[in-house]
């Protein structure tokens, strides 16, 4: 059960060792999760320890999210973890795309839960397109919109059996984007009907995925004047057009593609529908801010996130041998 004082907000951490200092400012603020990056990563035993300090800070058993994607949006690494091909090219390269695609996501996921990460902010379900920035191409699935459903669709199977939530990004689709919005906003003028017909139909084809994440990105043909993520335009269109009714997390608030400094981004981002902003640069000063903009989960969030975390469950049996042979032989026979 969350607890009713829990903040509309997941955070990052400084490094490998949750310090005294942080462990008392979470427990005071009390986020919905966690999620882990690059340096908060050294080896498995190292990072079970970090994931345990986390949820004993908060005194629940939090989520704690990562982005482990393939390729170089991959925070565990060799020598203690295995190393992926970007999605776009494991599906290009594979016989049976959508099926090595979950097994691929269910050795992921069993990486991931022995070390008791229990979210992967995947799959990347945004469409393919000759404009996508190559920040994002190879992140993506393709370009067929039917395609890229069922891969989406195989990598939350094969996480959710290895115990590990997915959350799907980036609602509405950031596919035609052309620039990183890690530094710049992306503005996309494609009409309205086009973009009905192929990147959001994408989104609502997942609309029953429990968790997603917003797209930094201006559609200029629904609101010229904000990014997805801070537009109420825009998450009525998630919301009722697209039809998703999961927990609605904002990409990272730390992205250059938001104007404003980080208090008005996170008050803004829930003011126009988010129920929870992602800060994940572990800077203490800028989470103080975002607690006090944020606030609490609302009642609707609250109820969204109890969902979908109800969902989380101890991973099947696994013959990880079986597993690996089969996916070598759709990579490589």
């Amino acid at each position: 059960m969350i607890p009713k004082t829990t903040g509309a907000y997941i955070f990052g951490c400084e490094g490998p060792v949750l310090t005294q200092d942080e462990a008392a400012f979470l427990k005071e603020t009390q986020p919905l999760g966690f999620i882990l990056f690059a340096r908060n990563i050294e080896n498995p035993d190292q990072v079970r320890r970090l994931t345990a300090s986390l949820r004993a800070a908060v005194g629940w058993q939090a989520p704690i999210l990562i982005d482990q994607e393939g390729g170089r949006v991959q925070r565990l690494r060799a020598p203690h973890w295995r190393e992926w091909l970007p999605p776009l090219d494991h599906m290009q390269t594979a016989r049976d795309a959508v099926r090595s695609m979950e097994l691929r996501a269910r050795i992921i996921a069993h990486e991931l839960f022995e070390v008791g990460i229990d979210v992967n902010c995947t799959p990347t379900a945004d469409l393919t397109t000759a404009d996508t920035h190559p920040f994002l191409r190879n992140r993506t699935l393709g370009t067929e919109t039917e395609q890229v459903i069922a891969a989406a669709r195989a990598v939350v199977a094969g996480q959710l059996a290895g115990g590990v939530l997915s959350v799907v990004k980036h609602i509405p689709g950031h596919g035609r984007g052309t620039s990183d919005s890690h530094h710049d906003l992306p503005t996309v003028t494609t009409d309205r009907a086009t973009l009905e017909g192929t990147d959001f139909a994408v989104f609502k084809a997942l609309q029953d995925v429990p968790l997603g994440m917003t797209a930094h990105v201006v559609y200029s043909a629904i609101d010229p004047d904000a990014p997805a993520t801070t537009s109420p335009i825009l998450h009525r269109v998630i919301r009722d057009d697209i039809g998703f009714d999961g927990l609605l997390m904002t990409d990272d608030l730390s992205m250059n593609a938001l104007p404003g400094d980080i208090p008005t981004r996170a008050r803004d981002s829930i003011r126009a529908g988010c129920d929870v902003v992602l800060h994940c640069n572990g800077d203490r000063a800028e989470m103080a801010a975002v607690v006090d903009a944020a606030g609490t989960l609302l009642p609707k969030a609250y109820d969204r996130a109890q969902a979908a975390l109800a969902l989380r469950q101890p991973p099947a049996a696994l013959d990880i041998s079986a597993v690996e042979a089969d996916l070598e032989a759709l990579l490589n026979g």
